[in-house]
């Protein structure tokens, strides 16, 4: 029970800070709720079957292949996990009459994607115990938000823009591409030192993500005048 509190606390510690980061028009928490749940059991279900197809027709049959490696990065596990949550950003928030700001796409990618990593760390922490929940809490969870951040942002664009289809794919580009990224540096770890570039790439998309948030704070319709 310890372990799968220390699993899911990082998890709700971002949900908290994203939730009060809405400054000026707060989001129904039955809707919030959903999206979390989505991502936490439909997201999870649509990787696990997207692996299924990409483990049997990309595998890794050189562990120490720079370029195996490139593709299990960016293809296998970070275009097929933001794509999860980017089809319940956009067919179930988006279209949804209480996303009527740019900073709403942040907070239901969030979402989603905090579910996602809540069962996505809850199976880590587990398996691997105490160091992997500290760990993960500082790494792979923050890493999660700011992914959801970066692909919300574009996607809280593209529901008030003509553009609605480029800067949707802008947001999935960009969540992937961090994602990509981040994982890439950690699976090539038989190059010394190489998985500096993982954290590298985390501080790069939480400064982008800050900026993010800041910029659709204050472009928000119901900010005061």
């Amino acid at each position: 029970m310890n372990l799968i509190l220390m699993a899911i606390a990082p998890v709700m510690v971002i949900i908290v800070y994203i939730y009060f980061q809405d400054k000026y028009e707060k989001e129904p928490v039955g809707l919030l709720l959903a999206n979390f749940l989505l991502g936490a059991i439909v997201s999870i279900i649509i990787v696990t079957v997207i692996y299924l197809f990409t483990g049997r027709f990309i595998p890794v049959t050189n562990a120490f292949s720079v370029w195996q490696q490139f593709i299990q990065a960016f293809i296998v596990v970070a275009l097929s996990e933001e794509f999860s949550k980017y089809v319940i950003v956009k067919y179930f928030a988006q279209p949804k009459k209480a996303f009527n700001e740019p900073y709403d796409g942040i907070i239901y990618a969030v979402m989603v994607s905090m579910g996602f990593a809540c069962t996505e760390n809850i199976l880590y922490v587990l398996q691997g115990g105490f160091e992997t929940a500290i760990l993960r809490a500082f790494t792979a969870v923050p890493a999660h938000a700011t992914f959801g951040v970066l692909m919300g942002y574009y996607m809280g664009k593209a529901k008030f823009s003509n553009n609605r289809i480029k800067l949707n794919m802008a947001g999935l580009f960009l969540a992937v591409l961090f994602h990509g990224a981040y994982d890439f540096f950690l699976f090539i770890r038989f190059i010394p030192g190489i998985s500096i570039g993982a954290f590298i790439s985390l501080a790069v998309a939480l400064y982008l993500s800050r900026k993010a948030i800041k910029r659709h704070q204050d472009n928000s319709d119901f900010k005061p005048l």
